[in-house]
């Protein structure tokens, strides 16, 4: 038994040699908004970094140095390929040349708004077929406590293989901020929780060559309901100042100007604002994975459930808010011609994923509206039965139009000329906060 414990021990020495001396091969599952940013990051640092796309496209790309994700530098992506310290490939079989594999998969949601984890399955079947001993795996996609545990590790083991004894299994969240340029995923707070103590340790010693400040928590499942918690956390804040835009909607008052006078306030209060709805791949999503999971514990978490439907109505809102204002034009919003700006989650990023605009555009088109997008970061999107192309944002389109719909307060854009040529401005960013004298403009 001993001898057992010694040999158990001198494999995770091996692998933190390995991470030390960065000769430990990376592998990085995934190479979308989360796991390219990571995969340069550790290039950067000298490891070399295999990164398995099931897209061949992407896959390709990034063999060729070309980027395709905002929050990487074009220049760092090819000169970590240049350097060959980033190839490509769309097969599992390489899995056994790798120290450390890194998952960064989707996890969407079904209809039902239940966890749908047919990435991470199918990925950590793959993974335990070729799975041998010394590798660490690590889970980055936001799931529900209890993933790694349950859906990932019999699949690992499958073959034969223990965890804490033959190999090492971590959940590592992401927390990527598309656009963010103060935080990196260098120097952004690294949590990080094992399913024992041996993973969490060769997790710690991999993540802690790259990430500035890493947080070792008791558990995978401690760092898996973390990044829940990080997320519903936000959501539930903005289901809060929607429904109190709903409520001063009803009363006549300007809710930015109640938030704008609220946030002075120097202690006690953090600022949320409200919008058409809610985007991008975590808010809509990453609550329902954790009301989820508390239903199998016989537990309701009504502020969470709340939270979803207040945030799920807001793009119905601004529909009957458009409605509203042409009406108060004479115009139907059946026959009505509304410009819109904005088709991304949030402004100054190229990410449609979950983007409350897109629904609000579906809804608009599916009232009768004639309807047209200006988005100088996505020129073209398909989704929700949709397929748009951005027009440019002109004088005569603005005139032309019956309403102009601000969707996305891209900085970009110049609001004072759209103020100066539109009929008529829905706000729902406050996007023209700022410019006075404009009784065109109506906010959310």
């Amino acid at each position: 038994m001993s001898q057992l414990q010694v040999t158990d021990s001198d494999l995770l020495e091996s692998l933190k040699k390995k991470v030390f001396d960065k000769s430990a091969r990376v592998g990085v599952v995934g190479l979308g908004y989360v796991g390219l940013p990571f995969a340069v990051e550790k290039a950067k640092v000298g490891f070399h970094v295999l990164g398995i796309e099931q897209n061949s496209i992407r896959a390709e790309r990034v063999a060729r140095g070309d980027n395709y994700i905002g929050d990487v530098h074009d220049e760092e992506l090819k000169e970590v390929v240049e350097n060959g310290l980033i190839t490509t490939t769309t097969s599992f079989d390489r899995i056994p040349e790798l120290d450390v594999i890194v998952v960064c998969v989707p996890t969407p949601l079904d209809k039902n708004l239940a966890p749908d984890l047919q990435y991470v399955s199918g990925v950590s079947a793959e993974i335990g077929k070729r799975l041998r001993r010394g590798q660490l795996v690590s889970l980055e996609s936001t799931t529900y406590p209890g993933t790694c545990e349950e859906v990932m590790l019999p699949f690992l083991e499958a073959g034969g293989l223990k965890v804490e004894q033959d190999f090492y299994l971590a959940h590592s969240p992401e927390r990527v901020d598309p656009g963010n340029k103060r935080y990196s995923t260098k120097n952004t707070h690294k949590v990080v929780g094992g399913v024992g103590p041996q993973s969490l340790d060769a997790a710690v010693a991999f993540y802690s060559q790259t990430i500035q400040n890493v947080i070792p928590v008791s558990s995978a499942r401690a760092a898996e309901l973390t990044k829940v918690f990080e997320n519903t956390f936000r959501a539930v804040n903005i289901a809060l100042v929607n429904e109190l835009t709903l409520l001063c909607d009803r009363m006549g008052l300007n809710v930015w100007e109640v938030l704008d006078a609220a946030f002075t306030k120097p202690f006690g209060i953090m600022p949320f604002y409200p919008g058409p709805g809610v985007g991008g791949h975590c808010i809509p999503l990453d609550p329902h994975y954790l009301e989820w999971k508390a239903r199998e514990l016989n537990f309701t978490t009504r502020f969470i459930g709340l939270a979803g439907e207040i945030n799920r109505a807001m793009p119905e809102f601004t529909v009957r808010k458009t409605g509203r204002v042409l009406n108060e034009a004479g115009i139907a919003l059946s026959k009505a011609n509304i410009l819109v700006i904005g088709a991304a989650y949030k402004k100054d990023i190229d990410d449609w994923r979950e983007s409350p605009s897109i629904e609000v555009m579906r809804l608009l088109i599916n009232e009768g509206a004639k309807l047209s997008y200006h988005d100088p970061y996505v020129p073209h999107f398909k989704e929700h039965g949709l397929e748009l192309v951005s027009t440019a944002l002109t004088p005569d389109a603005l005139r032309s139009s019956d309403l102009v719909l601000i969707l996305t307060d891209h900085s970009c854009i110049d609001y004072r000329a759209v103020a100066e040529q539109s009929p008529r401005i829905l706000d729902t960013r406050n996007a023209t906060r700022g410019l006075s004298g404009f009784s065109n403009i109506t906010l959310l």
